[in-house]
């Protein structure tokens, strides 16, 4: 358990990092509140962006101005018309050791994927896609509407025979942590997997996650190249959804093996190429200007365990109180849990829901938000579509709080559930 004392003791941590990176500090007294936390973190990115709008204000979309590299923190870009060619140097998002050969930095976490899929088509032609059940539901849409090279394979039996099944065609795996922690486990206790690559979207995992260098080392062991595919909108810039920014990390690459193989290395450049016909190249101004520092590392890691611990209690108090209302509870990532109705949900009804929930709560004076994201110092409330069995539910996504206002705030949120729906059931 953290008390609220020491809570506030680390948030001010957090909030002194996000000051000390503006070139004009302001006077940063220490949190009294939860709320407080909140507005100051989201005024301090504010100014740092500001800062940095009004510091680079020759970064122009022609680079017509100068051809100076630019700055942000300790990232360097340089470029030409329209970052086609954009150029990073710095320090990685990730903080577990990974071996990269090349990063391409994105717009966007669906940017980064969108470009990857797009771009193992001159690759490597039509492949099966292998799935985990539960996959993220965006990313199925957009293999079912642009990439249709790419065969959807649903693994929905023994997961690991399916994986190690041989198959004539090119086989790729997507790892996504959207899928139920036992699928998950059960992906990785696989020996000797069938595929040619393994594309692993690190989005809802913290980017030191021991997860992460799991699915790594099996992925080395069976020597299968690697590309990770991560948005750093969510977990990596504190809660305080800097910018817009998404990558795709090629790791582990090697020339040995199948056919397959030996042609997926075009795929980084392929990849590059997308990007740049996509218009997809990532902005300057998005990348934290904190991100590399030793106290945001350490600081990132305490949040992720902090929401980690409080998706422990919730789930274990969910799973009491509203039996039989639930709809998923042990996700991988263990970031959000999903509330499900009585009688069946639609996109609706359970966007009001979620909607009505958070601004009744909230005005209870209780840290929670109807937002669509997740990894914030506040509970978000958001409708949730299973791509998988077409069926909606609320999304109820874990937040950075002191154990005690968690408590308080998880049994707010089961008795309103259980009341609404109990009201919906007797009408």
């Amino acid at each position: 358990m953290e008390t609220i004392e020491a809570y506030l003791a680390r948030k001010h941590q957090e909030l002194q990092l996000l000051n000390g990176c503006l070139r004009r500090p302001h006077a940063l007294p220490a949190p009294r509140a939860v709320m407080e936390v909140i507005r100051r973190k989201f005024q301090l990115t504010a100014a740092l962006k500001a800062e940095h709008a009004l510091g680079d204000w020759t970064a122009t979309e022609t680079a017509w101005a100068d051809a100076a590299d630019h700055r942000a923190g300790p990232f360097a870009f340089s470029y030409d018309y329209q970052r086609a060619d954009l150029d990073v140097r710095g320090p990685s998002f990730y903080a577990v050791g990974e071996s990269r050969q090349d990063t391409i930095y994105t717009i966007s976490g669906m940017a980064a994927i969108a470009a990857l899929l797009l771009a193992t088509r001159p690759v490597l032609g039509t492949a099966d896609l292998l799935m985990l059940p539960g996959s993220y539901g965006e990313t199925q849409e957009l293999v079912a509407a642009h990439a249709r090279h790419l065969r959807p394979v649903t693994l929905t039996r023994d997961l690991a025979a399916a994986l190690a099944q041989p198959s004539p065609a090119p086989r790729l795996l997507l790892i996504d942590s959207s899928a139920t922690a036992p699928r998950f486990e059960a992906a990785l206790s696989c020996d000797r997997p069938a595929i040619d690559l393994l594309i692993f979207d690190t989005t809802c995992f913290a980017n030191g996650s021991g997860r992460i260098r799991r699915v790594l080392a099996w992925a080395r062991r069976w020597d299968v190249p690697v590309v990770m595919v991560r948005s750093h909108t969510k977990l990596d810039s504190l809660g305080a959804e800097y910018g817009r920014l998404g990558s795709v990390a090629f790791s582990d690459w090697t020339n040995a093996g199948s056919a397959s193989r030996v042609a997926l290395q075009a795929l980084p450049g392929e990849t590059r190429n997308a990007v740049r016909l996509l218009g997809g190249a990532a902005l300057p101004a998005h990348f934290p200007p904190y991100v590399g520092m030793p106290a945001y590392r350490e600081l990132t890691a305490r949040r992720g365990a902090g929401i980690l611990r409080n998706s422990r209690r919730v789930r274990r108090q969910f799973a009491t109180a509203l039996h039989g209302l639930t709809a998923e509870l042990d996700f991988a990532h263990g970031l959000y849990v999903t509330l499900a109705g009585r009688a069946p949900l639609d996109e609706a009804t359970a966007r009001q829901a979620a909607t009505a929930m958070s601004d009744d709560l909230r005005r209870a004076g209780l840290p929670i938000r109807h937002a669509g994201s997740f990894g914030f110092d506040f509970a978000a409330t958001e409708w949730f579509h299973d791509a998988t069995t077409d069926r909606y539910s609320v999304r109820v996504a874990v937040p950075d709080l002191p154990t005690a206002i968690w408590d308080e705030l998880t049994d707010a949120i089961a008795a309103w559930w259980f009341a609404h729906q109990g009201r919906s059931a007797a009408a």
